[in-house]
């Protein structure tokens, strides 16, 4: 028989989904050792693919992250301007690449950014570095972009963002199949993600929030990948005791390579923006909360103390410490520059900060003072300003650019025309997400399910520390930092509407109003990314046309 993974550890009939089947011929199992036993309870809530299934766990997801990184760069160098905090991070960028640190703009020039926009990037004081509210990597990385095309032209400082928004499809299609061993929730995940608006702007433009995403993202799926081989080694290691032995503390589970990568990960999304040190907290305390859970499901007498006390100074180690060390890392061109803002703050102020550190860490500590000090008290007023209780519910997408060009103009064949890019979330995605993220977290409660309460770390993670600054200047286009886990979400609450569907004893009527009712969500937020993508690109269109897809007054 055919055995196919639906999400949420289901198996189903052969006839919906051969793909991910596994043919049998029927026979007695084997006498399940041990290590069988000890594995089915740490490893064996996910059906194994076939290696037809393995395949397409690669082949699916990346054909939609083809599409959607084809998506992306089609005319990425639209508009032709600086949008929003462009003016930033851009110039930025490639203040990193000329000079190793952020350059004051001349004085001289007045406002930058028209010169900048037709193509005069030699705007720098050499002589004086700039005082920024972020660390470098996020703003290394457009620089790359620039650096490979020309700082002169938007595609340049746009690609690196497209470039990651583009693998990050790939990267949580991977991840799906990982947490829930099928390849139609898999596909399901990173489609939602192709086709949805707000990932969509924010990998069109030169912002660092989705790189915050996806080092986030990357952390997470090496978690899991941990959590798998972790296990596998503790049901070897206990399998191998003698019938009726309990360990007391249980093995060491290796130096997990892959939990490395995830503190690396973890690193460079704290270094990219602050708001990664949220990530850092929960997917630490996620993947220690594991190492218990693993200890005690495999018999381990002392779990909860040997999961404490084996796994979890070496987690900080892998997690905290490798982020502590990265961080100043990564602003080394700040640390052998001479002119970056207060590099030579310590020899200017004797006595003054942290007086027992060396004065190149001095100051650089200052700097960072300054950096949470300006951070923690924003709170200057802007129009598209919004708390974070609204971002879920599209009630202050945050509009980038506009300009309303007449006839003649910019190629408006009529009256008068609309020119935006407008963050603008797909509302059958956020909507329906936020009723499949409390439908999960109460899954994750009361079926005590391990997968649902990791999307929900993601989600806590990304989204619930910025409720502690009511009074911050915030903007919704913050929420693409945990779009992905809404994503799982909602793949989750599909996986287990489709559930019952995919059972002989369906009937048929059922079935199909099941299967129906997913593929008609899935075409509506296809249908809804296709008809607000004209504000997503800069599109000339006339401003009634623009005018129709203002929905709702916050949306103007």
């Amino acid at each position: 028989m055919a055995r196919v993974s639906t999400g949420a550890g289901v198996e189903a009939a052969p006839e919906v989904d051969s793909v991910e089947g596994r043919d049998h011929a029927p026979q007695d199992p084997p006498h399940p050792t041990r290590e069988d036993l000890v594995r089915a309870r740490l490893l064996g809530d996910r059906p194994a693919l076939s290696p037809v299934g393995r395949r397409w766990g690669w082949i699916g997801p990346s054909l939609i992250a083809l599409l959607g990184g084809l998506l992306r760069f089609w005319h990425l160098e639209r508009p032709g301007k600086l949008v929003f905090d462009e003016t930033y991070y851009v110039k930025e960028g490639w203040s990193l690449i000329q000079y190793g640190t952020e350059m004051q703009t001349r004085a001289s020039l007045g406002q930058p950014d028209p010169l900048w926009n037709t193509g005069t990037t030699d705007i720098f004081n050499p002589s004086a570095g700039s005082m920024v509210v972020h660390p470098p990597v996020g703003k290394w990385l457009i620089g790359l972009g620039e650096w490979l095309f020309g700082p002169a032209n938007a595609f340049g400082w746009r690609f690196s963002v497209a470039l990651i928004g583009t693998a990050s499809i790939l990267l949580l299609g991977r991840i799906a199949l990982r947490l829930f061993g099928s390849v139609t929730l898999a596909c399901i995940t990173a489609l939602l993600v192709a086709f949805e608006g707000l990932h969509f702007v924010m990998s069109r433009t030169g912002l660092l929030d989705i790189m915050v995403m996806f080092w986030a993202l990357a952390a997470f799926g090496a978690l899991l990948i941990d959590r798998d081989r972790s296990r596998a080694r503790l049901a070897r290691a206990v399998g191998a005791l003698p019938e009726g032995v309990s360990p007391r503390v249980g093995p060491w589970l290796g130096w997990r390579p892959w939990r490395w990568v995830a503190g690396v990960s973890l690193a460079l999304c704290t270094s990219t923006k602050w708001s990664g040190l949220f990530f850092l907290a929960v997917f630490g305390l996620l993947t220690v909360a594991w190492d218990i859970g693993a200890r005690r499901a495999a018999g381990v007498r002392w779990w909860a103390p040997s999961g404490v006390v084996v796994d979890g100074p070496y987690a900080a180690v892998q997690l905290v410490v490798v982020t502590a060390v990265v961080y100043p890392l990564t602003w080394i061109g700040w640390f052998i520059s001479d002119n970056g803002y207060l590099r030579r703050w310590a020899a200017q102020h004797p006595g003054e900060g942290v007086t027992w550190l060396p004065e190149p860490l001095r100051s650089f500590v200052k700097y960072q003072y300054d950096m949470w000090s300006f951070s923690a008290h924003l709170t200057t007023p802007h129009s598209y300003a919004s708390k974070p209780w609204s971002w879920m519910l599209q009630v202050r997408p945050t509009s980038f650019f506009y300009e309303g060009p007449t006839r003649g103009q910019a190629g408006c064949t009529v009256d008068q025309c609309s020119q935006a890019v407008h963050s603008l979330g797909t509302v059958s995605f956020w909507w329906a997400g936020l009723v499949a993220i409390v439908l999960v977290a109460g899954y994750a409660v009361r079926r005590r399910d391990w997968r649902a309460a990791a999307i929900v770390a993601g989600v806590v993670a990304g989204y619930v520390p910025w409720f502690a600054w009511p009074d911050r200047t915030m903007f919704a286009f913050y929420s693409v930092a945990f779009e992905p886990y809404v994503a799982l979400a909602l793949a989750l609450f599909i996986g287990l509407i489709l559930r019952p569907a995919l059972t002989r004893t369906c009937p048929p009527g059922e079935r199909a109003l099941r299967v129906g009712a997913v593929a008609a969500y899935l075409l509506l937020g296809v249908a809804l990314f296709a008809f607000f993508y004209p504000i997503y690109v800069a599109e000339v269109i006339p401003y009634a046309s623009w005018y129709l897809r203002m929905w709702f007054p916050g949306w103007i």
